[in-house]
């Protein structure tokens, strides 16, 4: 009886170790999120909100001196989540500008959900810190915003895409992005609807499989991907009639530019990358055993690229 009542104890309190880290570990992203804001705040960041033009708001971080340089995220990212430990390196060097873009982290727009209300977004920041030309660096599909925004080269001093092909994607690649995820649409891939739909995203924007209990990769779905679905599918749905109007822009009139690629990039493959490089006639950096998130994989050497290049 004693051995039955002592064994019942250790198991009702093994129970309740694994009720409270549970109940603790959906609050794990939230909780890594405030220690990020934090170490920015320490090394001298401000935090910052733009009520937009058209309705809506932006928030964006602001730190360091030198020449201005704009660093946008990716698809489903913030600007803390991306570049985080790039901001802690190039704020030494630059006055770094990293915004929430539009539907993504505490940002959102009224504007139709599109490149150009997009870029337009970024460009009131700009304009609100009374910048006049800026170098700037963006992953994914901020490379696409990067890429619209050097439309107006006498706006950019220099441009760093990474990971992302500009106008030159096209029905082909995205079919051969379904096959390889195992979607019929690319916003499925992209617009996770719950927590295994996470994993298989980051299956396949990272080399090395992230492993996750449930309730992170839940609370990561609720905190990244849940708000802003409707906007988030038609940014992506948007890309494809946004690229036929970009692509008419000339590609020789497009300011300096430096292209970063992983070669084990499962989203948008390495011969994306060449292709832009001839058409743009730029320089491309390849990073070994790098999948599509160049900057979370190769954040270091991501930081040393960008000063060598803007330097």
């Amino acid at each position: 009886m004693i051995r039955l009542t002592n064994f019942t104890a250790i198991r009702q309190f093994g129970m309740l170790c694994i009720l409270l880290f549970a109940l603790t570990g959906c609050e794990i992203v939230g909780w890594k999120t405030e220690q990020d804001k934090l170490s920015l705040q320490e090394a001298g960041y401000t935090e910052n909100i733009l009520t937009l033009a058209d309705g809506g708001k932006m928030r964006y971080w602001v730190g360091g001196t030198g020449k201005p340089l704009l660093l946008l995220h990716g698809f489903g990212g913030t600007a803390i989540s991306t570049w985080k430990k790039e901001m802690l390196e190039l704020n030494k060097d630059y006055m770094v500008i990293a915004p929430d873009l539009a539907w993504f982290g505490d940002s959102h727009s009224n504007g139709t959900p599109n490149l150009t209300t997009q870029t337009d977004t970024v460009w009131q920041i700009i304009d609100s810190l009374n910048i006049e030309k800026i170098n700037v660096a963006g992953i994914s599909y901020g490379g696409f915003i990067t890429y619209n925004m050097m439309l107006s080269p006498e706006r950019i001093d220099k441009s760093v895409i990474i990971a992302s092909p500009g106008p030159l994607f096209n029905d082909d690649d995205l079919s051969q992005l379904c096959m390889r995820a195992n979607v019929e649409k690319p916003e499925d891939l992209f617009v996770p609807q719950n927590s295994s739909e996470v994993r298989r995203l980051f299956d396949h924007v990272f080399v090395e499989k992230k492993r996750m209990p449930d309730f992170v990769a839940d609370q990561i779905y609720l905190s990244y991907f849940a708000p802003w679905r409707s906007e988030k599918k038609q940014l992506i749905q948007s890309l494809v009639s946004d690229r036929e109007r970009i692509s008419k822009y000339p590609a020789n009139k497009l300011p300096q530019s430096m292209l970063i690629w992983g070669d084990s990039d499962q989203i948008f493959p390495l011969d994306n990358g060449i292709k832009l490089s001839e058409y743009m006639n730029s320089s491309l950096v390849v990073i070994p055993n790098t999948g599509h998130g160049v900057t979370n994989e190769q954040p270091e050497l991501v930081t040393k690229l960008l000063k060598s290049f803007l330097s």
